[in-house]
């Protein structure tokens, strides 16, 4: 990842957004599951293809697990990078109980057009 590269959280949009010079480069589209257990949903993550190989994906992966152990929360990975990059990195991803994956599984199917 270029080391220009800004994280920025955009809760309301639920998207956290890599910026390189003003532009959004990539994103993962997240949701907030307040129960079992609150928790930060990663739905899709998206590079831009001019910024592909950088780094970038990774960086919001890291960048969501940082935000949610700062937040007392935890991260439930539907997204399939990020589930991969967790698998990856369990010292900066820990283990989801299967209570909260499941929350996190009826929440999306409860909500169809959101992502």
């Amino acid at each position: 990842m270029s080391s220009e590269t800004k994280i920025r959280d955009d809760r309301p949009a639920g998207r956290l957004e890599a910026v390189q010079e003003g532009e959004v480069v990539g994103h993962i589209e997240y949701f907030v599951l307040e129960a079992p257990a609150r928790a930060l949903v990663p739905v899709h993550t998206i590079v831009e293809p001019a910024h592909e190989g950088q780094g970038i994906a990774g960086s919001l992966a890291r960048e969501l697990y940082g935000t949610a152990a700062r937040e007392g929360a935890v991260v439930a990975p539907l997204c399939p990078y990020v589930a991969k990059w967790a698998e990856r990195h369990p010292d900066e991803a820990p283990v989801v109980a299967p209570a909260v994956l499941e929350a996190a599984k009826d929440w999306l199917r409860a909500h169809p057009g959101r992502f």
